[in-house]
């Protein structure tokens, strides 16, 4: 799915109307919990005489020192913000900062909140209920739209309450808070799932801020729970679409709504890998030739429509899959695209974050490797940012279902990433793209592999010029040995390489695949219609069932990317204002008129490059089930052998 609505601006005085209404809520409540329990929390530090007690949180019964995080007067936010310092009778400028956070979060939410209501009818239906005048025939209705306004008011404070947070800077060293899951989510109606969520993170506030050095933290702990929680729940509840087809700014914070996805700051990454240059990467001819065009891709992301005219126009790659043996490029390959990225950004000054999804994500505490992949995810998807996320060794890092080996730990990497990539909640802006590199891709789970739209074979150097070059770039300048007769890297010049690589698809080249092409071909003759090609295709599945509808859309965005079969010129990327810092439409156009038609021999040529792919994947993954039973029988036979030669 891609967002292809403008942005529509909250005013300002509307947020301003609804500060009363959060001040009250941040002021005091009194709130019964219905799904979480009450928590209890640290006992009270000790004092020496004469040290002033906090001002605030005192016991209604003198004397006395209760440890329960409820209090008889209700829920009071400000006191427990004000309280977490330790006795200090001023408010902290961090304090403040919370507190006038939580209080502008709470007044957006509300305000979007009254829009979906105008938007959905809602405001009218509660009219009628308030005056029983409320039809059988729509309470379904009304009770469905009121959890979606819940939904959106819990999701829409949380987020921009994290976003306002993220502009204090931590003075040493991230403090980490782990708070558990988020349990108050309710949905009766927006007020109701507001209190909810204060009482809870009053609750946490108690328990775990017990110094302010711990305030934030505690407090974006609790959010990101509450945005994970509020998502899913949002994935499976309807009436949503007015909320998430619609793209909100506000102004003066410069922040941004777009769903349930959570907004952060656009602060870039700073990159301290080794970069490489195209003419340093040897061999490799498509997937570099793929890389390059995809880094130039991102480039034409438009930061006001929050979209790319590549995504809507179909020829964006989401994802991919670069795989091959150790030692053919896969690194090399990722720190070319990541330095020509980063390059670009810098340029046009667009922020760029890069991060790679390593396996020290793992984690044995439940839940924990789930989050990192979702924070990994969130962190590149920000549509406020270039973004390019690698997870390098795949098949190290998510577990493949059914398999014994995998951890638990494993198997929440893979469920996330699944959904992430091709989810009901998927949005593809065209800002960012994520590359999965495996040295053994058979061993990756097939649903997460397939979600990878195309496939960069990396098999390194090939013919005898790629190795001569190869040499010759590695061997650097300290040396006097000649280079011989020899056209130094003629053979990557990438235009001609790249033609050669493509038509060497024009036939499948594993075997398993050549005998359903011939097959085919022979019964029905020419792949040259639609007709035809579909039966070709009905063939690979007859042969391997895992080639299912996915594989087709991946095959058809594959050639979809052909049509946009050309690099986008140097001196766009040189100087912005040729292209980059035009506005949307007008780069639409200029990218729609480079473009070129489909032809029979692009589809064929994509049908086989994927096919092939998934054919070597299954011939690995088989061979290798195999090898894995002959060793356990030898080992079975040899142990046998050695106890009966010791009974003798």
């Amino acid at each position: 799915m891609s967002a292809t609505s403008d942005l529509m601006q909250i005013k300002e005085e509307l947020i301003r109307a609804k500060y009363t209404a959060a001040q009250s809520l941040l002021d005091g409540f009194d709130h019964t919990p219905r799904l979480a329990k009450q928590k209890e929390a640290a006992p009270a530090n000790g004092r020496s005489s004469g040290i002033a007690a906090r001002r605030r949180f005192r016991s209604t019964t003198p004397g006395l020192v209760t440890q329960n995080t409820a209090r008889p007067e209700g829920v009071h936010l400000i006191d427990r913000i004000e309280g977490a310092d330790d006795g200090d009778t001023l408010t902290s400028p961090t304090q403040a900062h919370v507190l006038r956070s939580l209080r502008r979060a709470l007044a957006t939410s509300m305000v979007v909140a009254d829009q979906y209501a105008e938007q959905t009818g809602l405001a009218g239906l509660l009219k009628s209920n308030l005056q029983g005048a409320l039809p059988d025939s729509r309470k379904t209705e009304f009770s469905e739209l009121l959890a979606g306004s819940a939904l959106i008011s819990l999701h829409v404070f949380a987020n921009m309450t994290a976003f306002l947070l993220s502009a204090l800077q931590s003075d040493g060293g991230e403090i980490n808070v782990e708070i558990g899951q988020v349990q108050e989510v309710l949905t009766d109606n927006a007020h109701t799932a507001l209190s909810g969520a204060l009482w809870e993170l009053d609750q946490d506030l108690a328990v775990f801020a017990d110094d302010e050095s711990k305030l934030v933290p505690t407090v974006k702990a609790f959010l990101e729970q509450l945005m994970d929680k509020v998502a899913l729940r949002a994935s499976n509840m309807p009436r949503l679409e007015p909320f998430t087809s619609v793209n909100y700014r506000v102004e003066d914070d410069d922040f941004q709504i777009s769903g349930f996805t959570p907004y952060a700051r656009s602060v870039g990454t700073k990159l301290t890998m080794t970069f490489k240059k195209p003419n340093e990467v040897v061999g490799n001819h498509i997937a570099k030739y793929q890389a390059m065009k995809l880094s130039k891709m991102l480039m034409a992301y438009d930061f006001d429509r929050k979209l790319n005219p590549f995504a809507d126009l179909g020829g964006f790659i989401f994802t991919f899959m670069g795989d091959g043996a150790p030692g053919t490029g896969k690194t090399t390959l990722i720190q070319m695209m990541a330095g020509l990225i980063s390059g670009y950004c810098e340029n046009a000054g667009y922020p760029f974050r890069y991060q790679n999804l390593s396996t020290d994500s793992i984690d044995s505490y439940q839940g924990k490797s789930a989050q990192n992949a979702k924070a990994f995810f969130n962190t590149i998807i920000d549509p406020a940012v270039i973004g390019f996320g690698t997870i390098d060794d795949i098949d190290q890092l998510a577990g493949k279902r059914g398999d014994r080996q995998s951890s638990a730990g494993q198997l929440e990497i893979t469920a996330v990433l699944m959904e992430s990539f091709a989810g009901a909640n998927t949005v593809v802006r065209g800002n960012c793209t994520f590359g999965m590199f495996s040295n053994y891709p058979e061993n990756v789970d097939d649903a997460l592999r397939q979600r990878a739209g195309a496939r960069f074979l990396v098999d390194g150097p090939q013919s005898r010029d790629d190795y001569i070059d190869i040499l010759h770039l590695l061997m650097g300048k300290n040396h006097n040995i000649p280079t011989g007769k020899h056209d130094l890297f003629a053979a990557q010049h990438i235009k001609k390489a790249v033609a050669e690589s493509y038509q060497s698809y024009s036939r499948p080249k594993e075997e398993g695949l050549i005998e359903v092409f011939d097959a085919v071909s022979k019964k029905i003759g020419k792949l040259d219609t639609i007709a035809k090609l579909g039966t070709y295709l009905k063939g690979i599945q007859d042969a391997d069932e895992r080639f299912t509808g996915r594989a087709i859309k991946n095959i058809t965005d594959a050639v979809k990317v052909r049509a946009m079969d050309f690099e986008l010129p140097d001196e766009w990327m040189e100087n912005p204002e040729l292209f980059l810092f035009k506005d949307y439409d007008t780069k639409r156009k200029m990218i729609a008129d480079m473009s070129r038609p489909i032809t029979v021999d692009m589809l064929i040529q994509e049908i086989n490059r994927y096919a092939d792919s998934e054919f070597r994947y299954a011939d690995k993954s088989d061979e290798i089930a195999i090898d894995n039973m002959v060793r356990d029988f030898g080992r079975q036979a040899e142990a046998k052998s050695r106890y009966l030669g010791g009974e003798g």
